[in-house]
């Protein structure tokens, strides 16, 4: 079945129907992007944990920052 058949099909539907539709569609894109995870296999997270680049460039910026006067 192609979209041009479809379409007037759902254009006849009472709205509660093309709700469900809609809602039936949504959840199939999403579930189409979300990744898939395999049960018992190891995935590498990034963590800021004993990132001391980070935290030394951070030092940086929060020293380098003026104070500004309360008003």
């Amino acid at each position: 079945m192609t979209t041009t058949d479809l379409f007037p099909m759902l254009r006849d539907l009472p709205r509660t129907e093309k709700l469900r539709v809609m809602q039936f569609l949504i959840a199939e894109l999403a579930r189409e992007e979300e990744p898939t995870l395999q049960a018992g296999a190891t995935y590498s997270l990034w963590s800021p944990l004993n990132s001391h680049e980070a935290a030394h460039k951070l030092g940086q910026l929060l020293e380098s920052e003026q104070p500004t006067p309360n008003a």
